[in-house]
């Protein structure tokens, strides 16, 4: 039978954290991080870090696990929250991943193969130069020649991603979108639960630009200082996160602190909107609308106790 595994997912700012909280205490349940910065020890109020006492007692995996000059990407997670997972079970506890970063969630909930090649290590020197050369637009174009479908998927700014799906093309001649397609086709390993919270998108962009104020008042520019000063520079993956690089650019006298801000928070709600995008797409999603629960976290966690009641006794008693 396969084993359950609960997911609780959506833009940045709507509330994943307390919720997924909640429901782990509710259900005996320990917390798989599914969060591209939350992993890093020192990087804090930019990634929205929950704190111990927030923790309330939960245990929670894939947090402060790396030092900010290493390296994270769907693979490392892929491997790291699948051992995680092994202990959870062995516990007889209930996994609930809790984090926005879709891409790592579908990795893990149908167990990808990205096929990575040592081969292509020529190929991806050369394209990392052309970056370096040309900038994240030559390459973005190089990937819609390709790949059309990645490229509308990927954002040129993320010339890892950019990287890798033209480096893909190359070694196979087959586009990674056609790959990634083929991956998604595969059943889950697991009984999911895959919730989506969301609200409406005034009421997001105000919490996003809220939390924004809150990270600056809680030392913010602090903090990335302090990382400067360790040696954490824009070309690491990490620093790459919503909130470091913006204040990254201000510390380096390349802007203001007020417009550091201003495309802090205009990015952000940029990147929500690419995540509600990316959840629209994905298969067998139950979206959790905070209007349609009159914005009552509580209420949310009881219809989600009552759902995951009804559908594990129906599961565990083969009736399914």
């Amino acid at each position: 039978m396969k084993r359950p595994l609960i997911i609780v997912t959506g833009p940045t700012a709507v509330g994943k954290t307390s919720l997924s909280i909640r429901l782990a205490k509710a259900l005996d349940g320990e917390i798989i991080s599914a969060d591209s910065m939350q992993v890093y020890r020192g990087m804090d109020i930019g990634s929205a870090k929950v704190t111990a006492s927030e923790m309330d007692g939960v245990p929670h995996h894939l947090i402060d696990v790396l030092d900010p000059q290493e390296e994270f990407n769907v693979t490392v997670f892929q491997s790291m929250a699948r051992q995680a997972l092994s202990g959870i079970y062995e516990r007889g506890h209930v996994p609930i991943v809790a984090g926005g970063t879709g891409f790592y969630i579908q990795a893990l909930l149908y167990d990808i193969d990205f096929k990575e090649n040592d081969s292509g290590g020529a190929i991806r020197r050369e394209l990392e130069q052309l970056g370096a050369e040309r900038g994240n637009e030559y390459l973005h174009q190089l990937l819609r020649q390709a790949d059309p479908e990645a490229a509308q998927q990927i954002h040129a700014n993320n010339r890892k991603r950019v990287i890798r799906a033209i480096e893909y093309y190359r070694l196979t001649g087959q586009p990674i979108s056609e790959h990634n397609r083929q991956e998604r086709a595969k059943s889950s390993p697991y009984r999911f639960y895959y919730y989506v919270l969301t609200c409406n998108r005034d009421l997001l962009y105000e919490r996003i630009d809220q939390r924004v104020d809150d990270m600056l008042s809680l030392g913010l520019a602090e903090e990335v200082r302090r990382l400067k000063s360790m040696g954490c520079h824009r070309g690491m993956v990490s620093m790459q996160g919503l909130g470091y690089k913006e204040i990254l650019d201000y510390l380096d006298d390349r802007c203001s602190l007020e417009e550091a801000v201003r495309i802090l928070k205009r990015d952000t709600r940029h990147f929500a909107k690419r995540q509600l995008t990316w959840f629209r797409r994905e298969r067998d999603v139950r979206w959790l609308e905070l209007e349609r629960f009159g914005h009552d976290r509580g209420r949310v966690l009881e219809y989600i106790l009552k759902e995951w009641k009804g559908e594990e006794q129906k599961a565990l008693s083969g009736t399914e």
